[in-house]
């Protein structure tokens, strides 16, 4: 993908590292060579390749915020980022292994961190790595991206210097109220509003009694996942730390759930096209609760709070972007249709809590 001199300047790039980073083998006359990566809706991923016509130095990969936006705070915090990567780095959670961290923003415009590449593909369709056609592939798929997220919570998160007792104290609470009061912030005129306002009175209402905090993700899905290409069973390495925080581990496996479409949901949930879990062979959401619950034994209460949690967030997420687009942020035509998204996942996470049930109807 074309890289903009407004993204990421390879000159600026190269003149820091020499300075900044000099363990990493950046010389002044190596050549560099920015390639954007993916096409997400956050922040901005590309892959730098070093090197001359003697030698070059393993690809790194450069995360930074889009253009324009301040990187300190929320899901554009490079500092915390690269805080979170450099303490699971090393553990039982394979992450990409934590570079440097630029926090002058006269470089290239906004914070940035460097990590290292790791080797595998991200699926985020079936060709992407078509050994997952075979159920009996993508139910191992599916199984390991959930033992992972049960790992994850594992951690000595009280042990890790991220860790903050107060901040992890009434988590939960602040989860439904912020997701709320982001949801009234970002409300265009075209998007009903009728279900969000059921949704988060119930969530509020409902909110279960917290369990010990653990290090939370806060985005966990296939396509955050780095996985052997020619056994996607095995997962290289956890992506987009961005969200991290300290908190009641059910909130991350809620939103997992609110990404995790059956085969058998409704057409319109389905064409929202999440990711691969409508495959065949893929765990079913009562499923990922019943393993996820079994890996880190404890019982999941209500898991249909937790997945209509999920999908209220997810709503959110949605609709913060649609918002960008509709006040002409942004052009980009991928944005045009997420208000209609952010109003049938709102729905879908109503209908799901009148009918307790995990089944989408």
């Amino acid at each position: 993908m074309t890289v903009l001199l407004s993204e990421v300047d390879a000159t600026r790039l190269r003149e820091w590292l020499c300075a900044a980073a000099p363990t990493l083998g950046v010389l002044p006359h190596h050549s560099l060579r920015v390639t954007r990566l993916g096409g997400g809706y956050s922040n901005l991923t590309f892959e730098v390749s070093v090197g001359d016509a003697v030698s070059t130095t393993a690809p790194m990969i450069l995360r930074r915020p889009p253009v324009g936006v301040r990187a300190d705070r929320g899901a554009h915090d490079m500092r915390r980022e690269f805080r979170v990567l450099s303490a699971v780095y090393g553990s039982a959670v394979p992450v990409p292994k934590p570079l440097a961290l630029c926090e002058d923003e006269s470089v290239l415009g906004g914070m940035f961190f460097l990590m290292s590449k790791v080797d595998g593909v991200v699926v985020r369709a079936l060709d992407d790595a078509p050994v997952l056609r075979e159920e009996t592939v993508m139910r191992r798929m599916s199984e390991a991206c959930i033992d992972g997220l049960a790992a994850l919570h594992a951690l000595p998160v009280q042990q890790m210097p991220l860790y903050d007792a107060g901040k992890a104290e009434g988590y939960g609470s602040r989860q439904v109220q912020g997701w709320l009061t982001r949801w009234i912030a970002a409300r265009t005129e075209d998007v009903s509003d009728e279900d969000a306002r059921v949704v988060f009175q119930w969530l509020a209402d409902a909110l279960p009694t917290p369990i010990a905090p653990s290090l939370l993700h806060n985005d966990w899905k296939f396509d955050n996942l780095v996985v052997d290409a020619a056994d996607p069973t095995t997962i290289r390495g956890v992506l987009d730390w961005e969200m991290a925080a300290v908190g009641d581990s059910r909130f991350d496996l809620a939103t997992s759930l609110g990404y995790w479409v059956e085969a058998g949901d409704p057409v319109a949930l389905r064409a929202l096209a999440l990711g691969v879990t409508t495959a065949p062979g893929c765990l079913t959401r009562d499923e990922v609760v019943q393993r996820y619950g079994a890996q880190r034994g404890i019982t999941i209460d209500d898991p249909v709070y937790w997945w209509a949690f999920g999908l209220a967030k997810l709503a959110v997420v949605v609709l913060q972007l649609y918002a960008r687009y509709a006040a002409g942020v942004t052009r980009d035509p991928r944005f045009a249709p997420l208000g209609t998204m952010a109003e049938l996942l709102m729905q879908t996470a109503r209908s799901a809590l009148e009918r307790n049930s995990l089944r989408a109807m």
